[in-house]
């Protein structure tokens, strides 16, 4: 790790991850012979936009320009004329982060105030304010990441970009409630999905005690088999919309097939693989969303076997592995199989 963030050269891209994956993210670009380079904490720098996502990276960019030491008046008008020289017309989507480490957090408030001084000295005609439509609007994020010493103006189609959240640190909340981390995972995997189960869907949860993932498909209106020998929370357990199938996931067989497939287990991640590609096999599920939990050592040799396993072996398609924000040592694979 450099002993001070570097500038990144333009041209190339930018990617973000969770502090301490750096190495991780390292090897999957070399592994794809993009000449990857580490910039500082959390922050790694390749050759172009590879066609299969890094599953380490929350969200890569294109880099425009980099500044270092400018003082604030002076950076942001730089930054503008960065910004204001990107060809038109396609709309722009203005996001500031910092990289996601105790030093990077502690400039939040600066990247935000950047943010709104480059926002002031743009024509409001080239930006859009919603980000969440950024995909449909056919418009750019411009990402201005300030690190420590360092600012980087990025520049990613919204329909290539990894997440359309700033640094791709997507946090899952919810009005009037608090849920637990597993839940979160859940609805961070599915906001990044094109729909999501629905009223009268049928899912089935592997694995799903004490019952987060299956709490959280009932309050969309899905109807859950969740299979588990230990005991379901009291509550779910009374839900008309839940069946308790108390056996190993391993041995479960549904009856008919259903039309969304959950895991979220503790346990050997080639196991849980060879387990979802049976699933995948049979046609005994529509969709794919599940969590994979990755040794401390050899993570990627393991995830190349996952991948060939689900997509090999189990024929889902369309398969995608990230390490999402409220994701620790696993990652997320969301899939279908028409």
């Amino acid at each position: 790790m450099p002993p001070q963030t570097l500038e990144a050269r333009p041209g190339r891209w930018l990617w973000t991850c969770r502090a301490g994956f750096e190495p991780h993210l390292f090897e999957e670009l070399a592994w794809a012979s993009a000449e990857p380079r580490l910039l500082g904490e959390a922050l790694v720098e390749s050759e172009g936009q590879q066609e299969l996502a890094p599953a380490f990276a929350r969200q890569g960019s294109r880099v425009v320009a980099s500044f270092s030491d400018e003082e604030p008046e002076a950076l942001a008008t730089a930054v503008a004329q960065a910004v204001a020289a990107l060809p038109p017309p396609a709309p722009l989507v203005l996001q500031a982060f910092t990289p996601d480490t105790p030093q990077g957090n502690a400039l939040a408030a600066q990247a935000e105030a950047l943010r709104d001084a480059v926002r002031g000295l743009l024509p409001a005609s080239r930006l859009l304010e919603d980000a969440e439509r950024a995909r449909e609007a056919g418009a750019r994020l411009v990402t201005l990441c300030v690190a420590p010493g360092v600012t980087f103006v990025g520049v990613v189609h919204a329909r290539e970009a990894l997440s359309l959240a700033p640094g791709g640190r997507r946090r899952m909340r919810r009005a009037g409630e608090s849920p637990s981390r597993a839940a979160m995972k859940l609805e961070e995997a599915l906001d990044g999905l094109p729909f999501e189960p629905g009223r009268g869907d049928v899912c089935v949860d592997l694995g799903a005690a004490p019952g987060g993932w299956t709490q959280r498909l009932v309050t969309r209106g899905a109807k859950v088999i969740a299979v588990d020998p230990a005991r379901l929370m009291p509550e779910l357990a009374s839900n008309p919309r839940v069946r308790h199938v108390q056996e190993s996931a391993f041995a479960f067989a549904p009856e008919e097939p259903a039309d969304w497939l959950f895991c979220d287990m503790a346990w050997r991640p080639l196991e849980v693989a060879q387990l979802l590609a049976k699933w995948g096999r049979r046609g005994w599920a529509s969709h794919l969303v599940a969590n994979i939990k990755l040794p401390m050592k050899d993570k990627n040799p393991i995830l190349l076997r996952v991948r060939h396993t689900l997509t090999e072996d189990g024929g889902w398609k369309g398969l995608t592995v990230r390490q999402l924000y409220h994701d620790r040592d696993e990652v997320t694979v969301t899939a279908h199989r028409r």
